[in-house]
């Protein structure tokens, strides 16, 4: 963001931004200085309170609150295990991995009937990784502008040289093909594409949520099977329902080797997240079950966490209630950004409830975000694709808090288009 323009410092914990300052990232504090010095305090539902005395909309962060925050059955859940048993020793069994695997394998496309579990989407892109490797397959394929964390192996499929360059090298044998062109994957595929794992999203969220041509992901599935390529679906962003469907692949009838799904599965309570895989991609790790270990993978707190917030997306329908919430909510930022803002607004695009506002620029993009903070609403902006302004409002949004949403967007869409033009 470009921006020099300061909210108001009311309510600021100066204590907590110097201790970031001092211990943590100075950068991180100068950022927080642009927003106030506003430290959350507390959050549930759509809602986060802050030090400022002020209850914003949170619709923002980064995908994770499907759910909403802390979810009292979630929160009930992990309560419950981490008095009785938080974390295992690794040697026995615990009785709580077994029901998440189940519980989430339960909901995944047919045939992914394998689970390992992991404390972040990196975590999970990187077991997708060693596990193509270890079916030898060493030439990785991903998407330009794509995003799948930035751990050393999945930051090489991160393709932004933002990222990559102070960390270079990075994994050798690494191709980035354009988003959304099934010609440019044949043509890479061509020759044969059994030393190949191709890494793509259903749709690419901090590349500015870009929504590929209907039928793209079930024609790099088929390419992937006309040329023996290991397929990885990242879904860490758009799975459980975000995309108002189960998972971005199903709805175009794609079971890929490997899903790697995260984010919406904390139930905004733990970090965890997931590496799916069919029984024949699996199979390197069911032979060897130390081939790769995390001594928090499958810990018994996250487990119930995983369990209880599946339970949640299928019981409260969540899934069914994003679709509906994305259905209204789409075109009316797009009315609003055309009646309000013509010109400033390149477009509005999404799915279900996963919105990107794309911007003439990155510094009307900033802001942007920042009116909309103002009125009481945290979005976030696209790491790879700054002009872009992204939407995550949970699925569990009220009628009131949608209008509470569309009244903020039209009142820093006229705020810009006064400012800016």
């Amino acid at each position: 963001m470009s921006s020099t323009r300061t909210v108001p410092p009311a309510g600021s914990d100066r204590a907590a931004v110097a201790l970031h300052a001092r211990h943590l990232s100075t950068g991180r504090a100068r950022l927080a200085a642009m927003f106030g010095n506003v430290v959350e305090e507390s959050a549930r539902g759509a809602e986060v309170t802050c030090s400022d005395g002020r209850t914003y909309l949170n619709c923002g962060g980064y995908g994770v609150f499907l759910t909403g925050a802390a979810h009292p059955a979630v929160v009930a859940a992990v309560q419950r295990q981490a008095a009785r048993l938080p974390l295992s020793t690794r040697l026995f069994l615990d009785p709580v991995s077994g029901p998440a695997a189940e519980a989430l394998t339960g909901v995944a496309p047919a045939g992914l009937e394998r689970a390992y579990f992991c404390g972040s989407g990196t975590e999970a892109v990187e077991a997708a990784v060693k596990l193509a490797r270890a079916h030898g397959r060493r030439r990785l394929v991903s998407m330009r502008n794509g995003y799948h964390g930035k751990t050393l192996g999945a930051l090489s499929l991160t393709a932004n040289p933002l990222y990559q360059d102070p960390f270079r090298p990075l994994l050798p044998d690494v191709r980035h093909l354009p988003f959304g062109d099934p010609d440019a994957l044949a043509a890479a595929l061509a020759g044969g594409g059994e030393d190949a794992c191709v890494v793509v999203e259903p749709v690419q969220s901090e590349a500015g949520v870009i929504v590929p041509p209907t039928g793209y992901l079930a024609a790099v599935a088929a390419l992937c099977r006309e040329h023996g390529a290991f397929l990885v679906v990242d879904e860490v962003m758009t799975g459980l329902g975000r995309l108002g469907s189960w998972w971005g692949c199903a709805a175009e009838g794609v079971v890929p080797d490997v899903l790697v799904t995260g984010k919406a599965l904390s139930g905004g309570v733990l970090p965890v997240a997931a590496m799916l895989a069919t029984q024949a991609a699996f199979e390197p790790f069911d032979a060897d079950p130390f081939l790769h270990t995390s001594t928090y993978s499958g810990a018994p707190i996250a487990m119930a966490a995983v369990t209880a917030t599946i339970g949640v997306v299928r019981d409260e329908g969540l899934v069914e209630r994003a679709a509906a919430i994305g259905a209204r909510l789409l075109p009316a930022l797009r009315a609003a950004a055309a009646e309000r803002a013509p010109g400033l607004v390149r477009e509005v695009r999404g799915a279900g409830l996963l919105i990107g506002i794309e911007w003439a620029d990155a510094g009307a993009a900033g802001e942007f975000l920042l009116e909309m903070v103002e009125r009481g609403v945290v979005v976030n902006h696209s790491l790879n694709a700054h002009p872009v302004v992204r939407l995550t409002p949970p699925a569990v949004l009220t009628p009131a808090q949608e209008t509470r949403l569309l009244t903020a967007v039209e009142g820093s869409l006229s705020a810009l288009a006064k400012s800016l033009t």
